[in-house]
């Protein structure tokens, strides 16, 4: 039996290699997405191997992930439960994806994972095996009753790799669970699970990796102007980049003045709340950049549209849907509300906000004579307002008529 195993090097797939491998008398061929994890990535072969997988690959998907999968939840503005930017959730798809593909080629008869029992990433990943490869055996350890009473909780976990003489970053007395991508990091659980638990204080802000502390900041402000095409930003102060290079530019500036914290109570699609603490510096600016040239490019109407649909869609992405119908049918239209969203932002950086301080755009819909309140002639003429504003309460009138012995707060 060939087993692939989605690996990251950290504690729970460092267990899994060995676990799976002893438990089913398998062939494990760990893989590893390089979806940005920079220095993370380091050793992961050498790592793998010596703790029993027969095969390691690292599959670069940086630029795929930034350009198929980050730009397109930007050009939604997508924040789920308007906090979350959807870090974790998006950077799932395309790591089943591949893993389907190394499968395939190794010709695996099973995929597994280190998605906990209780987490969402868990729902996210089999999701996609069930999209694109619903042949494949799915192996989910986090919910087999004998890796449960091994492994009740991560200092047994711990306990293991010392016995085992794996290396793993996680210790007794840093006990928290980390992700890191192109367009964040998110940190949960151990000591994390206590929501009045301060990361920020000075004994424990080093946990923070892509971002200074607000308070570190510096102390002048930076200006930073953003070209956009079609909802894609395409440039950093005049200078050209693709997707991936354009995030990792914005990741060091962002995070140098302290932008992208967020510290929240989230609703699991399995039903209960939990706290995560994520940085998106990057993703922060760009998605605010994104949002105030929209306001002078796209028609109200349609901006209101396609607005109503934005939780769902982010709920989408959140719940691991990103290969369902629904998801990419509300793309489609979110792609094309975006032809006219193409121009330049100008934003003022300091200390973790952000200010929009320009905007400007070919296809502008803003009318500075409509606009004006110095009585410049336009297409607007006051005095249609009369009739507008008649028209539009007139079923008040009527309600006030006919319910008036019911509105006692009217009288």
């Amino acid at each position: 039996m060939k087993i692939v195993l989605a690996y990251s090097g950290g504690l729970d797939t460092s267990v899994l290699v060995r676990w799976l491998k002893d438990h089913y008398n398998a062939e494990i061929i760990t893989f590893a997405a390089d979806v940005g994890q920079e220095e993370e990535l380091d050793g992961l072969e050498e790592k793998a191997k010596a703790t029993g997988a027969s095969t390691h690959h690292t599959i670069d998907l940086v630029e795929e992930f930034a350009s198929d999968f980050i730009y397109p939840i930007i050009r939604a503005n997508a924040i789920y439960e308007g906090q979350y930017l959807l870090g974790t959730s998006i950077a799932r798809p395309l790591i089943a994806k591949a893993q389907i593909e190394i499968a395939r080629k190794a010709g695996a008869t099973a995929v597994a994972h280190g998605a906990t029992g209780k987490g969402n990433d868990q729902v996210r990943f089999e999701l996609t095996y069930a999209a694109m490869a619903p042949d494949l055996k799915v192996i989910s350890p986090w919910r087999m009753e004998v890796f449960r009473q091994a492994f009740p909780g991560r200092t047994e976990m711990i306990d293991y790799c010392a016995a085992n003489n794996i290396d793993v970053e996680a210790s007794a007395s840093k006990p928290y669970s980390m992700d890191r991508n192109l367009l964040h990091i998110s940190y949960e659980a151990g000591i994390l699970e206590d929501p009045w638990f301060d990361p920020t204080t000075p004994d424990n802000k080093s946990m923070y990796k892509l971002s200074v502390d607000p308070e570190d900041a510096p102390d002048e402000a930076e200006y930073l102007e953003l070209d956009f095409e079609k909802g894609d930003c395409v440039a950093v102060n005049g200078e050209a980049g693709n997707p991936a290079a354009i995030f990792k530019k914005l990741n060091a500036i962002a995070g140098k003045h302290g932008i992208g914290r967020v510290d929240i109570v989230e609703n699991r699609f399995v039903g209960m709340k939990s706290r995560g603490v994520y940085e998106t510096p990057a993703g922060t600016i760009l998605i605010h950049g994104h949002r105030q040239l929209e306001t002078l490019t796209m028609d109200r109407e349609l901006m209101h549209l396609r607005d109503s649909l934005i939780p769902k869609y982010a709920e989408l992405v959140y719940n691991g849907f990103w290969y369902a119908p629904e998801r990419e049918a509300l793309q489609a239209l979110i792609d094309n509300s975006q032809q006219s969203v193409t121009g330049t932002i100008r934003l003022k950086l300091y200390k973790g906000s952000i200010t929009t301080v320009g905007r400007k755009s070919p296809y502008s819909l803003y009318d500075e004579d409509v606009a004006s309140m110095e009585g410049v002639d336009s297409d607007y003429n006051p005095d249609d307002a009369s009739g507008f504003i008649r028209l539009q309460g007139l079923r008040l009138r009527a309600r006030h008529k006919a319910h008036k012995d019911l509105l006692k707060d009217y009288e």
